[in-house]
């Protein structure tokens, strides 16, 4: 296919030739991926700077999406790649391959800096997602670190770079420019921009920046940073949100006040309890779907409201695609066990979505929310369970409201009234504030 880039994908571009270093956030559905490679190709074989590339993708996006844009544009057929995944015995293979682009999934990086015992001659890293480098103890963080020093170029992926809040944007930037704009210590820039906020007398549980140092934290950042929202640049169909209420009864009710209340009750003869508050607000959600694990790891029904709405949604739609996000395993058995259902997890199910031949098609936010392109197989998601994670929920909405979507998209989140539900939507809009004010802080102006 040939390729004629809009404006903003030139200026990105360019940005990431005229900058050694380059943090690049880019909203879903601007095409980042092939941005990137149409710098790549400058970079190795118009202007031979760059003679060895690194990319690190989530699984699926390694394995699928970037060697499917590769094939795709006319104009990047000459790039060679070798994809590094499958088993240790087919990465080294992929390893001892001559080629421009090495294509690895985030989870092997300390394998192949630390174990694999293969050269580590590359002088270019790009890494898709660079929120998932926004801890700094993590291998990957760790193994990334010591890589670093030896790059000529880095650049940075992602639509979502403070998901939770700020204090993620340290590890990202470590890694980038190794400390120069917010210091290479978690501690002194904790102490610099933060203050505690939730706190249990020495146990400090979580941060909260200090007036006005937002604006200061994106102005260390701005020099190698570029943003742009899909709002501004694509005229997309519209994208309409949809809370459908679903309501326990009086008996329903009650078992989950009573957990909620005393951390422990008796279901179908099975006690369950919550040894903390994190872990009972991670019951109380399993209880919100519908169901909860035992001490056993079996699943105690409570209630089929959700599954209810959802047979009433995928009766609207009137064999249109359906794409059902779930959050827990007994999620996935009770709506397989009602309806006739697929789950999107290979690169044949990804096909055989985008060709219309799933009608309810079921992911996992954190094994579809990066990267995959669905928006050819369907316009409705319905959240049958939400996630707290801010950055999981924008990116597998993005699946289906993205660049080549020809209908308007409709997002259903299912939520139970009265529950953890409620309060999960909540802290979701809390932390887009956070998002949405990083992001247009270093909005690229396009001349």
């Amino acid at each position: 296919m040939r390729y004629v880039p809009h404006k903003y994908q030139e200026h990105a571009a360019n940005y990431i030739l005229t900058h050694e270093k380059a943090a690049v956030f880019l909203e879903c559905g601007l095409g980042k991926t092939v941005i990137t490679l149409t710098a790549l190709l400058s970079l190795c074989l118009d202007q031979f700077v760059i003679r060895k590339v690194l990319i690190i993708a989530p699984l699926r996006v390694a394995r699928d999406t970037w060697p499917a844009e590769i094939e795709k544009w006319d104009h990047l057929k000459c790039l060679t790649y070798s994809v590094v995944v499958g088993s240790e015995k087919e990465r080294m293979v992929a390893l001892m391959k001559t080629a421009d682009l090495y294509i690895i999934n985030r989870e092997n990086l300390d394998w192949l800096v630390n174990k694999s015992g293969a050269s580590l001659d590359f002088d270019m890293v790009v890494i898709d997602e660079l929120s998932s480098f926004k801890s700094g103890t993590t291998r990957r963080f760790k193994s990334l670190l010591k890589l670093r020093p030896y790059l000529k170029r880095i650049v940075g992926l992602t639509g979502t770079p403070a998901s939770n809040n700020l204090l993620d944007l340290w590890a990202e930037y470590r890694v980038l420019d190794l400390g120069e704009r917010l210091g290479r210590y978690i501690t002194n820039y904790r102490n610099t921009y933060f203050q505690p906020d939730k706190r249990s007398r020495d146990v400090i549980f979580s941060y909260k920046p200090l007036p006005g140092v937002e604006e200061k934290i994106y102005e260390r950042i701005s020099d190698m940073t570029i943003s742009m929202k899909s709002c501004d640049y694509l005229k997309l169909p519209e994208c309409i949100y949809n809370t459908v209420t679903v309501h326990m009864d009086q008996d329903e009710t009650k078992v989950y006040e009573e957990f909620r209340k005393e951390m422990v009750t008796s279901i179908e003869g099975k006690e369950i309890d919550a040894a903390n508050a994190a872990v009972l607000t991670g019951k109380l959600l399993q209880m919100a779907n519908g169901a909860i694990y035992d001490d056993d790891g079996n699943y105690v029904r409570i209630h089929d409201r959700k599954l209810d709405a959802l047979e009433d949604l995928i009766e609207a739609a009137n064999g249109k695609s359906i794409l059902v996000a779930y959050a827990f395993k007994h999620d996935l058995e009770r709506i397989k066990e009602r309806f006739e259902v697929r789950e999107i997890k290979t690169s044949q199910d990804i096909q055989d979505w985008n060709a219309g031949k799933i009608p309810v098609g079921l992911v996992h936010p954190a094994s579809a929310g990066h990267g995959l392109n669905l928006q050819s197989g369907g316009s409705t998601l319905v959240w049958f369970g939400l996630t707290w994670s801010l950055e999981l929920y924008m990116q597998t909405c993005k699946r289906l409201d993205r660049q080549g979507q020809k209908n308007t998209v409709v997002i259903h989140h299912i939520v139970t009234a009265g529950t953890m539900d409620e309060r999960v939507l909540t802290a979701l809009q809390k932390k887009d504030v956070v998002q949405t004010a990083l992001i247009d802080a270093v909005k690229a102006v396009l001349s």
